[in-house]
């Protein structure tokens, strides 16, 4: 294996992780999760990716990349249900299971891509937005850190764009170390030992919080993540059979689910940097770069408490900063991909309004409903373009 391909395994590692890593802690704290809870999810999400994604490398003979669900997560720490952490471990099964059957049946995997792109992307947006708007309010709390930390990312984006979420997150810690911010639950949670915990929470299966989250993070998952690494591995040359990867990380996420695990799925962006030429001269040989990037993750996973530690020590406001940083590429892809169509811009401002609303209603939450709304008025739709040729036809 040549220096190359453990160095860009270790980078994307780290890009991967300590870029989103705070959103997954926001997530499971959002959904009422203890630390140790919290530090489970962490771990689960680790080994995951680990062994799913180290097994597939080897098995495929390509670099399979695999993260954790960052759109996901978000959709996750936005919502406002107070069903309890059991109820969120449910809803986390329940998409497995869906993205399992989804590689079972190759119907139901047609059936899925016909699902229009804006309408999904339009969901997206609308559960990343309150995230992105909460960075800018920051400023009403903390106008100098978070001025700072948006200067840097946008030079960072311009100058080292794949480092960039890596170098923002060195300087918020750095920034919270000199100020001796740091607050006391890193300290708490540091004392379960230094190396990552398993905690079992046993799953409660609530129809609304099924539907509110277990379906929109199924699609999520499909939509931002499964589907943009399969394009990224064409890209690079390979052609991934769908069924085993969707298997594998569906029965990775279905067996830690209930260790918090929220799903395990293709990277993107960090998978173009060990798919390239850059990671491996020989594609041939270039799936020993996955093989490197899982053992990356297994390592992370058996450190994962004080690291988990770090984050949940962070300030609030500061949390919100990492998270709103991170999140401005997302956004910006999927307000990119809502508009991508002209005939479909109207019901995806629909749905991204319904989604960002927050409403909820019937105890389900503002994803479900905004993904109720468009496929609502793509039905009106098509169903109005049916009558028209008949009335035509009788006049």
């Amino acid at each position: 294996m040549p220096f190359s391909s453990l160095s860009a395994a270790l980078i994307a590692a780290l890009v991967g992780f300590g870029g989103t890593v705070a959103l997954i802690v926001q997530a499971a704290q959002a959904l009422g999760g203890t630390p140790e809870q919290v530090a489970s999810a962490v771990t689960a999400l680790c080994l995951g990716m680990s062994v799913a994604g180290g097994l597939l490398s080897a098995g495929l003979r390509m670099p399979v990349v695999l993260a954790w669900s960052t759109p996901g997560a978000a959709l996750l720490a936005a919502s406002t249900l107070q069903a309890g952490y059991g109820a969120a471990i449910g809803a986390y099964v329940v998409a497995a299971l869906m993205m399992i059957v989804l590689g079972l049946v190759p119907a139901l995997g047609r059936l899925a891509a016909r699902i229009p792109a804006a309408v999904a992307a339009a969901m997206l947006a609308g559960v990343l937005l309150p995230f992105c708007l909460a960075l800018f309010r920051s400023f009403q709390s903390d106008a100098v850190l978070a001025g700072v930390v948006l200067v840097v990312f946008v030079i960072a984006r311009q100058r080292l764009p794949i480092y960039a979420l890596l170098i923002v997150l060195a300087v918020v810690v750095g920034a919270v170390v000199l100020r001796d911010d740091l607050g006391p639950a890193g300290g708490i949670l540091a004392q379960q030992g230094v190396f990552g915990v398993l905690h079992a929470t046993a799953p409660v299966f609530d129809w609304a919080v099924v539907i509110s989250l277990g379906l929109p993070l199924f699609l999520v998952t499909l939509v931002s993540q499964n589907l943009p690494g399969f394009v990224v591995l064409n890209a690079a040359g390979y052609r991934p059979p769908t069924r085993p990867v969707l298997l594998a990380t569906g029965a990775a996420s279905l067996v830690l689910a209930p260790f918090g695990a929220i799903a395990v799925n293709l990277a993107a962006i960090t998978a173009a940097l060990c798919t390239g030429p850059d990671a491996h001269p020989d594609p041939q040989r270039r799936w020993v770069v996955g093989v490197a990037y899982a053992g990356c993750y297994a390592v992370l996973a058996l450190f994962s408490t004080p690291l988990v530690a770090l984050f949940m020590g962070l300030p609030r406001d500061t949390i919100l900063i990492i998270t709103g940083v991170a999140l401005l590429g997302p956004l910006t892809n999927a307000l990119g991909a809502m508009f991508s169509v002209p005939d479909d811009r109207e019901v995806a401002v629909m749905t991204f309004a319904a989604t960002a609303s927050g409403v909820v209603l019937l105890g389900i939450g503002s994803a479900f409903w905004g993904l109720a709304t468009g496929f609502l008025v793509l039905g009106v739709r098509a169903g109005l373009a049916r009558l028209r040729p008949g009335r035509a036809g009788r006049t």
